[in-house]
């Protein structure tokens, strides 16, 4: 929802009603992700997408019924019946879609949700979308880390929040099963948990053009982007305009500061491009004992197998040298700044989801993968 969300608060401000479909939930192979949303406008403009193209016609027509009738629905597209033939979703998967009129009067709390995700606050919201009791479909719950209610919660809405909140902590949509009363066992009850956590960040050490490429790309893939060197004359924001912050520091210090006050997580990639010894082996000290996404640093074969001694020497254990990517990125025979960036992007995107990093054309199995993003 994330990406549509301007578009939709602009509707909802003006008193409109909108139909929003999102997927909840996908399997085998899929085109977009649990949190994917799109909007049809009360002028019938279509805002975003929950299938690349596929079943966007179907959620289309269904999207003006239930803002005609009110009732929300949630409907699979898949090619395992005739439905899915129907719509056109040919990749092999299946796409559980949930279809809701959104107003002021039907989602009063979306000013609430939109105000905690433009502030960058962590925050989720949990969505019924299937229940024995019909009347118990749609309803939400806004979750916030460290919220405590002024009521007695109902064991439901404990049970959701205790694991939105978990949800939350990584930036992952999922959609939660649950007995009809809120049992941790059994069925009868789904929840659709939507995390808007604040963006991961991307932490580039090393202020040269690689730097520059590689905030661009970072940016691309919904990063905060935060590029440090000691050097003052080459940490500039005239030099790294894509950078959400340039900072002038000793790299180690800076990431050891910001890991203290809590800024970095298990999101959290770091990019050493700097390739000088009194730079990357300090810091590469630091980020290795730390708990992040992915640690990379650039550099020779050669520089490479110094670098490994120095922090051998330096007390480093081997299962953390094991989690260096060094030299870094994929092999793609990268030869400017911005090809190394892909190159270094593509190892961070396997790396996160698991992938081989070979031609999908020699590959079997899905081409898109089940799972969920911190970036909907």
């Amino acid at each position: 929802m994330r990406d549509v969300l301007p578009e939709l608060m602009a509707w909802w401000e003006s008193g409109e009603a909108v139909g929003v479909g999102t997927v909840v939930a996908t399997f085998k192979s899929a085109p977009r992700p649990p949190g994917a949303s799109m909007l049809v406008g009360p002028d019938s403009t279509v805002v975003g997408s929950v299938s690349g193209g596929c079943v966007e016609g179907a959620v289309y027509d269904l999207a003006q019924s239930v803002v005609a009738s009110g009732e929300p629905e949630l409907v699979r597209y898949g090619v395992s019946d005739e439905a899915g033939y129907a719509v056109g979703l040919t990749c092999g998967g299946l796409l559980d879609v949930w279809v809701e009129k959104v107003s002021r009067t039907s989602f009063p709390e979306l000013s609430d949700l939109a105000e905690e995700i433009d502030a960058g606050r962590p925050v989720a919201l949990a969505t019924v979308i299937d229940h024995p009791d019909r009347s118990r479909i749609g309803h939400r719950l806004l979750v916030r880390p460290g919220d405590v209610s002024s009521s007695a919660p109902t064991r439901p809405d404990t049970a959701i929040r205790d694991d939105a909140i978990g949800l939350l902590a990584v930036g992952t949509n999922a959609t939660l099963t649950y007995g009809p009363d809120g049992q941790r066992r059994g069925e009868g009850m789904r929840v659709f948990v939507s995390s808007f956590a604040p963006a991961p960040r991307l932490l580039v050490f090393g202020a040269i053009d690689f730097a520059a490429a590689m905030a661009r790309v970072g940016r691309m893939l919904g990063y905060r982007v935060t590029v440090c060197d000691a050097r003052p004359m080459f940490a500039t924001t005239a030099r790294f305009p894509d950078a959400d912050e340039v900072v002038v520091d000793w790299p180690h210090r800076y990431l050891a500061a910001e890991a203290a006050a809590g800024r970095v997580d298990a999101r959290t990639v770091v990019t050493v491009l700097t390739h000088e010894p009194k730079f990357d082996v300090p810091l590469l000290e630091a980020a290795l004992r730390l708990d992040l996404a992915y640690v990379g640093a650039m550099g020779s074969r050669r520089t490479h197998d110094e670098r490994m001694a120095r922090l051998r020497e330096g007390g480093t254990s081997a299962d953390d040298l094991d989690r260096l990517s060094s030299p870094i990125g994929l092999d793609l025979g990268a030869r400017t700044p911005e090809e190394t960036a892909i190159s270094i992007a593509a190892e961070i995107i396997a790396r996160r989801w698991g992938g081989s990093g070979q031609p999908l054309a020699v590959t079997a199995g899905p081409i898109h993968h089940e799972g969920s993003t911190m970036l909907q």
